[in-house]
């Protein structure tokens, strides 16, 4: 996990478990279960659930899921806005993880990053339209000219300076 960690943007962060001896074993176990974490050096790692960001809870699940996907059984990971409240720099790390993910897994991840986007193998759009009072959610695959489009509107609109981005994220 730190070494996930370490790859996410966490150089040098703290991560332990600690475990709880419960007064009695139950249909939950013999212990609690409490993730430590420390994302800056020097300071006491404390309960991840009361220190961190959300970006950062993020990063902790993605280090995690990483970790245990060569140990599970679990055919396909779903994230959803797992890189909320990254961006940049992490946001590519974020990328290259879930890719890596992808060799071993099915992945499928819901993001509005450019950075993330662009490590899919396959990029869908989801869009909703109000049809006769209703709204019908609608997934449609990008072919590569539409791909570029659309990463050119996430980094901000349909520019050259933007779609000459996209083009250098798909090529990366």
């Amino acid at each position: 996990v730190r070494k996930h960690l370490a790859d996410l943007g966490f150089k040098r962060a703290g991560f332990d478990i600690l475990l709880k001896p419960l007064p009695r074993t139950g249909e939950r176990g013999a212990e609690t279960v409490e993730f430590q974490f420390a994302p800056n050096p020097g300071e006491p790692a404390q309960a991840l659930r009361q220190i961190a960001s959300s970006g950062e809870i993020s990063r902790v699940m993605l280090a995690l899921k990483t970790a245990l996907a060569d140990k599970d059984a679990i055919p396909l990971l779903v994230f959803d806005e797992i890189d909320a409240n990254v961006g940049g720099e992490i946001a590519h790390a974020v990328g290259e993880k879930m890719h890596e993910l992808s060799i071993s897994h099915q992945v499928l991840c819901i993001t509005h990053l450019p950075q993330v986007a662009a490590k899919a193998r396959t990029h869908c759009v989801v869009s909703k339209e109000v049809e006769a009072g209703r709204t019908n959610s609608r997934l449609t695959e990008l072919t590569p000219d539409l791909r570029v489009l659309e990463l050119a509107r996430m980094l901000g609109g349909d520019t050259p300076s933007a779609r000459a981005l996209a083009k250098t994220l798909l090529g990366e």
